[in-house]
């Protein structure tokens, strides 16, 4: 009988071992070392995360986010104010996030609370992104049902029209940055048997302390 491509799939992670020892004693330091693994290995999207929050309901939520910051002040990601992650945000602002650095055989889990980034933080960021994608959130009315592709096609192209080309596109209010305030890290490495490391950094009295897991 044929296998089962999902049951049966087997990957060993034959890669060097993970001890608390050998991680930054700050989170932030070690997420950047691995971050400039990711970066050097030729990763896609190595900023990409997996974004967790809350619905009203208490439902999990989950979808991709790019990281645009990562220093002591947490991980910062820009969208809608409007968007549905952002108005569970609003209502309850605590997230977690995990990236998949699957060809490193890690992954970086975190949990913390959120706080919206300042106006002028989120202005300095909206300087530099493309004009398309400028234009683009000022277009799409985020997270809300949309006829089709060409109801799509017709906001851009008026927004487009409210913008000389030499003239600035300036930041939409409704659409700027969110930082994950972390209070908890776990790095993981992939380990032969599924044998895993896991070391946890937990913020206690402002110290983070690290702590071994079984896998």
């Amino acid at each position: 009988m044929a296998g089962d491509p999902i049951r049966d799939r087997r990957i060993q992670y034959e890669t060097d071992g993970l001890d608390v020892a050998d991680v930054d004693p700050d989170p932030v330091q070690q997420w950047r070392r691995w971050h400039f693994d990711a970066l050097e290995s030729g990763l896609i999207e190595p900023n990409a995360m997996s974004l967790a929050t809350v619905d009203p309901n208490g439902v999990p939520d989950a979808r991709i986010v790019l990281v645009r910051g990562a220093d002591d002040r947490g991980l910062t990601f820009y969208t809608n104010y409007t968007s549905a992650k952002s108005r569970q945000l609003e209502a309850n602002p605590v997230a977690a996030a995990t990236f998949g650095w699957l060809e490193l055989h890690r992954q970086v889990r975190v949990r913390g609370s959120v706080v919206r980034v300042d106006d002028a933080e989120s202005d300095a960021y909206f300087e530099t992104r493309p004009r398309g994608s400028q234009i683009g959130a000022w277009a799409s009315p985020q997270s809300r049902p949309i006829g089709g592709r060409a109801d799509l096609d017709a906001l851009v192209a008026e927004q487009t029209a409210r913008f000389d080309d030499d003239e600035p596109v300036p930041r939409p209010p409704h659409w700027g940055g969110w930082r994950l305030v972390p209070d908890e890290w776990e790095f993981w490495q992939g380990r032969a048997s599924r044998l895993h490391d896991r070391v946890r950094y937990r913020l206690t009295d402002g110290s983070w302390h690290r702590t071994r897991l079984a896998p």
